[in-house]
């Protein structure tokens, strides 16, 4: 079955509010996904589905139509409302349930939203489950029968949990974190992060200068938390004199980092400085995407440990985690993974590892940066061309002979200070084209290098 405009990916299924994600494509997704989740549970086993969103201003209405949908297929809806993606999956976790719903187009414009599939483990569908689930739908859902309906009952302990489980990790030392008194500056951009967010940094102690903090889904800016964006958080952090300043995306699974000297360091530091933080206390595999800043790599190397790469995409990093026994994962936009908390991205989680850091340092964020080599990343986009990816791989690795392919997820190229990854992108029709080097000419020239074939493909 095709649904025109919607994007269908390990990220759940995407689309703008009123063109492909009509109510009507949420009802069918949620009820078939709660068909799906509970048929696959053991007699006697948890029929509960966890149901969440963040706070787009969508969210409500189709909060309203996913807790019907579900209950239409005989699921036990467990309510956790406004909330986070990783809340979310805790609370999966925590109910024993048999899947959850998230309703977050994590940080895309205010026009999109989107439905999230978790399972009971608390990960993301992977790729063969995703399929199965769909194809349950194409089959035709079955509803269930008058005295076979679900109920909804409300849990309003997910934030608190969550909190109490980051302060609960054993290397985590909650007193000495709490008698440095941070001064802390945070954007959470109008999203789901203005509740929990200042509820973790307050529990460790921190004063909290913030801004965007009403959760009602109207971004004040791109609420992607990538550098160019934070300029209403470089300028808090500067004018209070904050010692770090945290960004997080509406759903809260990306974490964003600005120094004390009012710079946005760029995303992919906040993997390798909370590595770096784990990695004092624990050793083993780091795993990351095949788009993360080579700094990541650099981090476990100095640590002795071996890096992984994996597809982009939180499941298929997470997945690597469990099967590799790595001790500390994620993406190199802001996305943490911690296993001890559980296998899912988690911006609380990085701010509190970040602070961590800062404490068992003792030396300031731009300090830390600095320890490390800088890199440029420079990231393109363009409209998918009307012929087979396949080609466009094969005609890349003709125009690049010398570099060392992986074909993981789409084509990254490497070469021993710089790579180039091309890939569709898995929430909007266009391919990705982002290339790493030591200065950005270097990384502008690979792009560049990149799209010449791209074009003409075209």
């Amino acid at each position: 079955m095709a649904y025109e405009g919607l994007m269908v990916s390990v990220s759940g299924v995407r689309g703008r509010v009123g063109e492909a994600l009509s109510p009507e494509i949420v009802a069918r997704f949620a009820a078939g996904f709660g068909a799906w989740a509970v048929g696959r549970r053991a007699a006697g086993e948890s029929r509960a589905i966890v149901l969440g969103r963040d706070s787009r201003v969508s969210g409500p209405l189709f909060h309203r139509i996913a807790l019907s949908a579900l209950e239409s297929v005989g699921a036990e809806v467990i309510d956790i409302g406004l909330t986070t993606t990783p809340t979310c999956q805790l609370a999966v976790e925590h109910h024993h349930a048999a899947g959850g719903l998230m309703l977050s187009a994590s940080h895309n414009p205010i026009e999109w939203n989107a439905l999230k599939f978790i399972g009971p483990s608390g990960l993301f569908l992977e790729a063969a489950e995703g399929r199965e689930m769909r194809e349950g739908i194409e089959r035709g859902i079955a509803y269930v029968t008058w005295d076979r309906l679900g109920h909804v009952t409300a849990d309003f302990d997910a934030a608190a949990r969550h909190v109490e489980q980051i302060l609960a990790l054993p290397f985590l030392n909650v007193d000495a974190i709490r008698a440095r008194r941070f001064h802390v500056a945070l954007d959470a951009v109008r999203g789901a992060g203005a509740v929990i967010m200042p509820m973790l940094l307050e529990r460790l102690g921190c004063t909290v200068r913030a801004i965007n903090l009403e959760p009602d889904g109207r971004f004040p800016r791109p609420p992607e938390p990538v550098a160019e964006n934070l300029t209403e958080l470089e300028a808090l952090v500067t004018a209070t004199g904050a010692e770090i300043g945290f960004a997080v995306d509406p759903d809260v699974d990306r974490l964003a980092l600005v120094s004390e000297q009012g710079k946005a360091i760029g995303e992919d530091y906040t993997l390798a400085l909370a590595a770096r933080a784990v990695l004092a206390h624990r050793r083993g595999p780091v795993v990351t995407n095949l788009s993360t800043s080579r700094v990541v790599e650099d981090v476990a190397a100095a640590a002795g440990v071996e890096c992984l790469l994996a597809p982009v995409g939180e499941v298929n990093v997470a997945v690597k985690m469990r099967e590799s026994g790595a001790v500390i994962g994620g993406e190199g936009n802001g996305g943490v993974i911690l296993p001890e908390l559980h296998l899912g991205r988690d911006a609380p989680l990085g701010a509190a590892l970040l602070l961590q850091l800062l404490v068992e340092q003792g030396r300031p964020l731009s300090a830390l940066v600095a320890d490390h080599p800088r890199y440029v990343i420079v990231k393109d986009k363009l409209d998918r061309p009307p012929v087979p990816l396949d080609s466009v791989y094969e005609a890349l690795r003709g125009a690049f002979p010398e570099a060392s392919p992986d074909l993981q997820d789409g084509l990254r190229l490497s070469w021993p200070d710089r790579w180039v990854h091309v890939r569709p992108s898995g929430t909007e029709p266009i391919v990705r084209v982002i290339a790493e080097a030591p200065t950005r000419d270097e990384a502008l020239a690979l792009v560049s290098r990149s799209r010449t074939p791209l074009d003409a493909l075209a």
